[in-house]
């Protein structure tokens, strides 16, 4: 599945796949910080899919005091206890959300998104979303109240389910490190082309890729001008309108 994954983000990459599964009635929500902000405000959020922790972005988060979103697997959880504590030590910090049970898109018919089988079904969608759930409530942390789902694409009907099941869809509207995939100057300018209101994804578990070192430096270079970060439960947020109908 490691293989998988690192290939599907790359496939990501590809504008004419991506716009393959907007033709086939999916989506890909995009999501803002609401209003105007007397300082530019963005929301940096991180996926941690499987595999290892980062330590350098944990690391920099830590030490610069810089709150953030973290979207967690439950194949995450059960291989990064130490990383997990020091995260539920700084509720202060780091808001702990849903990425699912075993990262599998939140897509209710079968098929492939980028390499990854989706859930398939409706009761699929439901395993995914409520195993990451109880996942993340095992470890006595709050209930999530946001999900993200792998590949951050969705079907329409998916969408309203999980927000029936009590949950907002944890978009973005910058990709910040291509899946970590980009090298450290590419992921360094996605970061530094973030403005006021954004919502950067990148991710948090992959501490052998050249991504990493962009993401510390590009959180680096957004603070050097003056950038404030918060967690999305900080803040009211905007959807765009897709997002919001579901369809």
């Amino acid at each position: 599945m490691k293989t998988i994954f690192v290939v599907s983000i790359l496939l990501a990459a590809t504008p004419a796949l991506a716009d393959s599964y907007t033709k086939q009635g999916l989506v890909e929500p995009k999501l803002h910080l609401a209003g105007k902000h007397d300082v530019p405000t963005v929301a940096l959020t991180f996926d941690a899919c499987m595999g290892a922790t980062d330590p350098r972005i944990l690391e920099t988060l830590i030490n610069h005091q810089i709150p953030a979103t973290i979207f967690v697997t439950h194949r995450w959880l059960r291989k990064n206890a130490q990383s997990y504590a020091q995260l539920r030590a700084r509720p202060d910090l780091f808001q702990i959300e849903n990425h699912g049970e075993n990262h599998i898109p939140a897509v209710d018919r079968p098929m492939d998104i980028y390499g990854i089988k989706t859930a398939g079904s409706p009761d699929g969608v439901r395993a995914e979303v409520e195993g990451g759930a109880q996942a993340i409530a095992a470890t006595g942390a709050p209930k999530p109240t946001w999900y993200r789902d792998a590949t951050a694409v969705y079907s329409p009907e998916a969408i309203r389910q999980i927000r029936a099941m009590g949950y907002k869809i944890g978009g973005y509207s910058v990709n910040g490190d291509g899946g970590s995939l980009l090298g450290v100057d590419a992921t360094v300018r996605s970061f530094e082309s973030a403005r006021d209101g954004d919502v950067i994804i990148a991710h948090i578990n992959q501490p052998t890729h050249k991504a990493g070192e962009g993401v510390v430096k590009g959180i680096e270079a957004l603070k050097a001008k003056g950038y404030r970060f918060v967690r999305l439960g900080d803040m009211t947020t905007s959807e765009d309108k897709l997002a919001k109908t579901g369809g």
